[in-house]
């Protein structure tokens, strides 16, 4: 790419086959701005999580890649809002296939994005010199994909984990105990870092995955000890006893977090449901 292109775009080399722009939206869900990765090999590029159908983030999109004639694919690790919209308007312009999982009957995710290619669990996405590895990483959402760059050992994330924060998980199309056991899942192929949807690179990712499951695994041996002393207890009266280290104001996010450690107890049989009151099973 050209160097001019880095003074006039929010864009980040990050080797010579990948590169990061970053869209202008930045929030409380999406820290600085929805990161687009384009993946530059012999048959083209890759454009993955093409973010918010907005104009701006398009033409950068565009502008980077040297116009639509050079997009030849398309691929989203989800399709919430931040993620995927701008899919289909790149699609357009550019006649790439959208690659995916389907969001199925999710209501929080992009239905106007129909993919052209359902993509399998180890699947490769050819870019000619680049390979491209799919895998499914169910727990933010079910359909979630992530997507290693076989020559770099870089694992593009989407939202399965973020620079800077934890992940919502949000039943019932978030699961916990899918969300745990995807997190390790990566660690079973030669990973050397992460590049998150959020944020920046992630150098070490050995120890941020561990360091991940042993925060969700502290909440969840957290959730036990209250649940012993209180239950039966209504979701809403022990969110503030188990995020009790949570601002107040985040609470009600917290609390589908604690639902879905919650199922995940139902899961192992250690927890059970009754009348909108939560009981502790044991182990």
């Amino acid at each position: 790419m050209e160097k001019s292109l880095y003074e006039t775009l929010p864009l980040t080399k990050i080797n010579d086959d990948l590169y990061r722009l970053r869209c202008h939206n930045p929030g409380v869900m999406t820290g600085s701005g929805t990161n687009t990765y384009l993946v530059d090999g012999e048959a083209g590029f890759a454009v993955i999580d093409p973010g918010p159908a907005e104009a701006e983030h398009i033409n950068n999109i565009l502008m980077a890649v040297g116009g639509p004639g050079n997009i030849t694919k398309i691929l989203l690790t989800h399709m919430h809002a931040d993620h995927s919209p701008a899919a289909l308007p790149l699609a357009q312009l550019s006649k790439a296939p959208i690659y995916g999982m389907s969001p199925q009957d999710d209501p929080f995710q992009d239905q106007s994005c129909e993919l052209d290619i359902i993509v399998e669990h180890d699947q490769i996405v050819d870019l000619g010199d680049v390979m491209i590895r799919c895998l499914h990483t169910p727990g933010h959402v079910a359909n979630h994909v992530c997507y290693l760059l076989e020559a770099s050992g870089i694992v593009i994330t989407g939202d399965h984990i973020m620079q800077g924060s934890t992940v919502v998980i949000i039943p019932p199309y978030g699961n916990m105990k899918a969300y745990i056991e995807s997190l390790q899942l990566i660690l079973d192929y030669p990973v050397q870092q992460l590049a998150p949807g959020h944020g920046e690179m992630i150098a070490d990712p050995v120890a941020e995955i561990e360091a991940l499951v042993k925060h969700r695994l502290g909440r969840e041996k957290k959730v036990v000890e209250r649940l012993c002393e209180v239950a039966p207890i209504s979701l809403q009266d022990l969110t503030p006893l188990v995020y009790d280290d949570v601002y107040a104001a985040l609470h009600p996010v917290a609390e589908l977090s604690l639902h879905a450690h919650l199922l995940k107890l139902v899961e192992d049989v250690k927890a059970i449901c009754t009348n909108e009151q939560w009981f502790y099973l044991g182990e």
